[in-house]
């Protein structure tokens, strides 16, 4: 999220996480104020091998109760975070091709909340493209895991498929991004409702 009307406007349709880039290489940096919006809603905050310093003094600032982590963050890295942030959630983000070596996963559970799947690109995120979710029937944890990754109104039918599935059983979130912005940041409040009552 990035625009405060814009902001209100999705809030109204009760997401359970709020995004917000901390991350200057991203068209999506957010750098403005966020409004008053309603208590279930997470606010979270997207870093990419971010200073420890500058994430928890954002986090401190505008009361993020989430942390997504988009670079290679180490496991000291996030321990040094929950020292500072014990009550902030942690998804650490991996990306997926068409193979993953899911071992790299085991240092991580003690440390993290969740885990999310994305589709590895060129950018860090928000690339719009779909990863092939069949990977993830190779899922040996009981780690929840948020399913990310160009996910789209035309993806509904596969989304609706996959939550059928039996690797689906820890996906606890879809996170949604590029596919329903009119511009990097700015979301389309009639594809997220046709989204949410489609889902």
């Amino acid at each position: 999220m990035k625009y405060v009307d814009n902001i209100r406007q999705v809030a109204e349709l009760k997401p359970d996480y709020l995004g917000f880039i901390f991350y200057e290489r991203s068209k999506r940096n957010f750098e403005g104020i966020i409004p008053e919006i309603p208590k279930g809603i997470k606010k979270t905050g997207v870093f990419v091998n971010e200073y420890l310093e500058i994430l928890v003094s954002l986090a401190e600032e505008y009361k993020l109760e989430a942390i997504q982590l988009h670079g290679d963050e180490s496991v000291a890295y996030i321990q040094e975070i929950k020292k500072h942030l014990p009550k902030v959630e942690i998804i650490k983000v991996f990306g997926i091709k068409d193979t993953f070596d899911f071992s790299i996963l085991e240092a991580y559970e003690s440390v993290v909340d969740y885990f999310l799947f994305d589709t590895k690109g060129k950018e860090r995120g928000g690339n719009g493209v779909v990863f092939d979710w069949t990977v993830l029937k190779n899922y040996p944890s009981t780690k929840p895991f948020f399913l990310s990754g160009g996910i789209g109104l035309q993806e509904v039918p596969d989304v609706l498929a996959f939550l059928r599935r039996q690797e689906s059983q820890y996906c606890v979130a879809l996170d949604i991004n590029s596919k329903f912005e009119t511009e990097p940041g700015l979301k389309s409040i009639k594809k997220l409702k046709k989204f949410k009552n489609e889902i």
